[in-house]
């Protein structure tokens, strides 16, 4: 990949990085399930697979219910590969008053669908000690 495609699809990257971040922001789960490819998966950690954009947005759902207010993601670094792409990066969760409650790393796989990229396998784990 010459360097000026690595460019475009890192800009592409953060670009869906951030309408999944401002769908969070919103509420809106539906929305972020949106942002994944209709047999998408998320791999949480201690946790079944969760696939398929219902459970998804039954997932961020959840997440919101919990009292997490914003997922702000740091892309770390991008490479595609004909239809697909990875990502690997940084994950911050607040809840109210910005107060950080998680830091994470993760892994996706970005599929292109009908022109657009979306979030294919997306799996994560949390950078807090395991408590005893």
């Amino acid at each position: 990949m010459n360097t000026a495609n690595a460019a475009e699809i890192r800009s592409e990257i953060e670009r869906q990085n951030k309408k999944f971040m401002e769908a969070y922001r919103r509420g809106d789960a539906a929305g972020m399930a949106a942002l994944y490819t209709e047999d998408g998966m998320i791999m949480p950690p201690n946790s079944d697979i969760v696939e398929g954009r219902e459970q998804i947005q039954n997932f961020f759902q959840a997440l919101m219910n919990m009292g997490i207010k914003s997922i702000e993601l740091q892309t770390r670094e991008v490479e595609q590969h004909e239809n697909t792409a990875y990502e690997v990066s940084r994950a911050t969760l607040s809840v109210e008053g910005d107060q950080v409650v998680d830091e994470a790393k993760y892994i996706v796989i970005w599929k292109r669908e009908n022109g657009d990229w979306k979030l294919h396998r997306d799996i994560f784990n949390s950078n807090l000690k395991p408590q005893a």
